[in-house]
């Protein structure tokens, strides 16, 4: 199981890691967690599942994250139909078109999301706000933790 991450002010990095949580809770799945300048194809193509967190920039998923997708996408066309994904955004407003914009990619590789994708609003609006370091609350990395193990044991199970 592959998680892709980008993180500035740490608020990505902790949902990324709470799903990884999550899934170290299943026995028999083997989980990676990348930044994604690390992370590339070959990455995509051993995963039997991913996971992508991403900030909402500008309304969209954010430049590193696109980067990843850039780089990958290609080499991972027709090479992973089926498998399942799921997305985390670190939002200061809504969200909403971080998730359409990795739901299109992940369609166009026909991956099949497993999640409803996990917001997190932290209503960051000023530069100041945008710019500080993030504290995701307990009830937020619960939901990524469940993510996490969600897709593991569906993996483990056979369901995916």
């Amino acid at each position: 199981m592959l998680i892709v991450y980008h993180s500035v002010t740490g608020g990505t990095r902790q949902m990324a890691e709470a799903a990884r949580d999550g899934a170290d809770l299943e026995q028999g799945v083997s989980v990676r967690l990348l930044t994604a300048p690390e992370a590339g194809a070959a990455d995509v193509l051993a995963a039997d599942g991913c996971i992508f967190a991403t900030p909402e920039n500008l309304a969209a998923i954010s430049g590193m994250m696109k980067d990843f997708f850039d780089r990958s996408y290609y080499p991972v066309l027709d090479r992973i139909n089926g498998r399942p994904y799921a997305a985390l955004i670190c939002a200061g407003s809504d969200g909403e078109n971080a998730v359409r914009q990795i739901a299109r990619i992940a369609t166009g590789w026909r991956m099949r999301s497993i999640a409803e994708p996990v917001i997190v609003c932290t209503h960051a609006q000023t530069p100041e706000a945008i710019l500080a370091p993030k504290v995701i609350g307990e009830a937020d990395l619960a939901r990524c933790r469940e993510v996490g193990a969600a897709m593991a044991a569906g993996l483990v199970m056979g369901m995916y």
